[in-house]
């Protein structure tokens, strides 16, 4: 045991180190406001993909406390400690007492709530990271008895994507600044090959790898490597698109639905994918239907997937998708599609508690008329059906507000160009 108390100083020594190295390199601002106060015990839970940038915000979060104590879970020797005081003790050991901690990727510790409560009955502040969905709000509320706020961080939005190049939109042309979403449009937003002059598709490929196997796996013992595998390219190389899951069972090595839902769910925990019920005003009738599946990076899609060389369509949804899930996830708002009897769809349903408040297509190109009464056309049937005013037809280009008229039924429809709602 005294020599497991000198290991574990040692883990956490080092790991100050690298967090030292780390602190040197350029930071960018993140838009996700957490506040840290003096007084305020809450939890603060920050929660997201693997390499999302969620270490390197909390640090900076952090640093507002003064003093504080850092550990890093992703390492098997410490999640394997028999006694967890006694990381307390070398924490204590190496940073001098502090009351505030961070607990990087607390989801790999076993009992991980168990040990976080009784570490703020003993009166610690503190804020903890994680890369799995169990963190979230609706899970946490069965794991922390304390008080605790949970804030998702992804990898970064179009405006830290253009802090992170340098590039000022507003002193750009129109033109120039198209060019810089779709850029972003296709090598999503990850932090570090935004940042380093490293092979991105490598990179992106390598941690979808790693998150594969170290968060899925190897925690869930799972046997059909392939089987799992396969499924996370066929889902990532048909972002925005319905999925059932007999149609799934049928092109991936899993046997049964029941394996492919059971997979699904572990993608989703692991922050690689995400999905979208169809809306219905019975909860019933949602259980049955198609769903959509969108991933939570465009690089990491195209990076995995394979027909994304000129569908701009499929990234333009995705990133609405992606920034919607975040207002989901912080618990303003519930998000669905739509589809009609007639095979008219809506992208995104927008729910605030029990009214529909706004009703959101995407469409890269609408500069065919055939295509832009077929997008308004199903706007309209859905605001009847969803008594909902609120109809946004988000595209590359075009900005006006338009009167559109369909078998009697007439709305005003926003058209905005995606660059201005990101």
């Amino acid at each position: 045991m005294h020599y497991e108390n000198f290991m574990l100083k040692d883990i956490v020594l080092v790991q100050k180190r690298e967090l030292e190295d780390r602190l040197q390199e350029r930071y960018v601002e993140r838009r996700l406001s957490v506040s840290w106060q003096l007084g305020d015990d809450l939890i603060k839970v920050i929660t997201g993909p693997r390499r999302a940038g969620k270490s390197f915000f909390a640090v900076h979060l952090i640093q507002q406390a003064g003093s504080y104590g850092y550990v890093n879970f992703d390492d098997e020797r410490l999640t394997a400690a028999g006694d967890l005081d006694e990381i307390v003790s070398a924490i204590n050991d190496v940073y001098g007492n502090p009351r505030c901690l961070l607990l990087d990727e607390i989801q790999n510790l076993p009992n991980w709530e168990l040990f976080v409560n009784r570490l703020q009955r003993q009166g610690f502040r503190l804020l903890i990271t994680g890369s799995n969905a169990n963190l979230l709000s609706s899970e946490l509320a069965t794991h922390l008895t304390g008080r605790h706020a949970v804030h998702a961080l992804f990898p970064f939005s179009f405006g830290e994507f253009l802090a992170a190049s340098g590039n000022v939109p507003a002193d750009r042309t129109v033109v120039e600044k198209m060019a810089l979403m779709d850029t972003y449009a296709e090598q999503g937003g990850y932090p570090e090959p935004a940042l380093k002059k490293i092979d991105r598709r490598d990179y992106l490929r390598t941690l979808l790898q790693s998150t594969l196997y170290k968060d899925i796996v190897k925690r869930f013992k799972i046997r059909s490597v392939q089987g799992i595998e396969d499924l996370a390219l066929y889902l990532m190389s048909n972002m925005a698109r319905e999925y059932s899951l007999n149609a799934l069972s049928g092109v991936t090595k899993c046997r049964s639905v029941h394996t492919v839902d059971k997979y699904i769910r572990y993608l989703q925990e692991a922050y690689l994918v995400f999905s979208l019920p169809r809306f219905s005003f019975k909860v019933k009738d949602q259980l049955g239907q198609n769903k959509k599946i969108y991933c939570i990076d465009n690089g990491m899609a195209g990076a995995a997937g394979s027909r994304f060389s000129a569908d701009r369509g499929a990234f333009y949804e995705n990133l609405v998708a992606v920034e919607l899930k975040k207002e989901e996830i912080a618990g303003r708002i519930s998000l669905f599609y739509w589809r009609s009897p007639q095979n008219e769809e809506v992208d995104f349903v927008v729910k605030e508690g029990l009214r529909v408040t706004r009703l959101i297509q995407v469409c890269a190109d609408i500069s065919d008329p055939k295509t832009l009464k077929r997008e308004m056309r199903a706007l309209i049937k859905a605001s009847q059906t969803l008594q909902c005013d609120e109809l946004l037809l988000l595209n590359d280009r075009v900005d006006r507000t338009e009167e559109f008229n369909w078998q009697g039924a007439q709305r005003a429809i926003r058209l905005m160009p995606l660059l201005a709602w990101l």
